[in-house]
């Protein structure tokens, strides 16, 4: 036996011996129960209330998706001039009024004069509630309208902005004022966001992983050192892939439940890929199809 392989096979068997060790002492901590997330069957939300139907994070989007029995919706949430919450996706308010400028230049008022329907365009190529008087909606308005509905709030605002900075404290007064604390979900794409927003919450509130999270969770998975894993979030709202790495296999979905994670699946738009993640142990999704959703769950249930 030569020298490199001695040494190969003594690093190879230091580190099966400090995996073994690590098995031993490491004790990964499942995430506690949250009310949010306690449902038996496969959870539907309507992104921004189902965005074919009518325009979204509109009373008319939500209307029509609460009309087919979805359990909630998805919105995105950003903060105005006068610091309100208001459902918007981009910062850009022209992206779907017929205001120009970001949404933080305009106070709640302001943005209330808008046509909400303004860049919405049906299958057909028709514009059906411009100039409807469609207008933006408030948290607080969504919250006091659907008492008994799931939803889950993203926050769009960067950690690194004004917004970004004040949002999880405003967010979670509101939350306070409104009850809503049992029956909402926090996530976004910034770790950072709903860490500031737990400082606040202290756990009492569900919460998603972000871009960093979802990271680390499928390296320590793929990495056959998962037990070394410890999460900080409740809810896995993910892609199929993440880049080339598949997020939608089975094992993957198993890892994260035995550590007490929902994993919820956004983007689907194929009845096949909605069954297969369902076969595969998905517990929710967040989709612009919730009636395909709804019917191929039913079917399947």
């Amino acid at each position: 036996m030569g020298r490199k392989t001695k040494v190969a096979l003594t690093v190879g068997a230091a580190s099966v011996a400090a995996w073994a060790a690590s098995k031993v002492v490491a004790k990964p901590q499942p995430r506690p129960q949250k009310e949010a997330l306690e449902f038996k069957d496969p959870v539907v939300l309507s992104l921004r209330g189902g965005m074919k139907y009518a325009p979204e994070h509109t009373m008319a989007a939500f209307s029509k998706s609460a009309e087919l029995g979805v359990h909630g919706f998805a919105v995105d949430i950003r903060l105005t001039k006068d610091e309100e919450i208001i459902l918007f996706h981009d910062d850009i308010a022209d992206r779907t009024t017929d205001f120009s400028g970001k949404i933080s230049d305009y106070t709640i008022d302001e943005l209330k004069k808008a046509d909400a329907g303004y860049m919405f365009q049906d299958e057909e190529g028709n514009f059906p509630f411009r100039d409807k008087g469609e207008k933006i909606v408030s948290l607080r308005e969504l919250l006091t309208a659907y008492p008994h509905m799931l939803i889950a709030i993203n926050l769009k605002d960067s950690p690194d902005t004004y917004e970004g900075s004040l949002m999880p404290s405003k967010l979670w007064r509101l939350l306070e004022e409104t009850g809503a604390e049992e029956r909402v979900i926090v996530m976004s794409a910034f770790d950072e966001q709903t860490d500031r927003f737990n400082l606040y919450a202290q756990n009492k509130v569900a919460t998603g992983a972000g871009n960093d999270e979802v990271k680390k969770a499928y390296a320590s998975f793929s990495s056959k050192f998962g037990h070394l894993y410890n999460p900080r979030a409740d809810l896995f709202c993910i892609a199929e892939k993440l880049g080339p790495f598949p997020l939608n296999t089975e094992s993957f979905i198993s890892f994260l439940s035995n550590l007490n994670i929902s994993v919820y699946y956004n983007h689907v738009t194929d009845r096949d890929a909605f069954v297969k993640l369902l076969n595969a142990g998905a517990s929710g999704f967040v989709t612009d199809e919730p009636e395909m959703a709804m019917e191929v769950i039913q079917e399947n249930s």
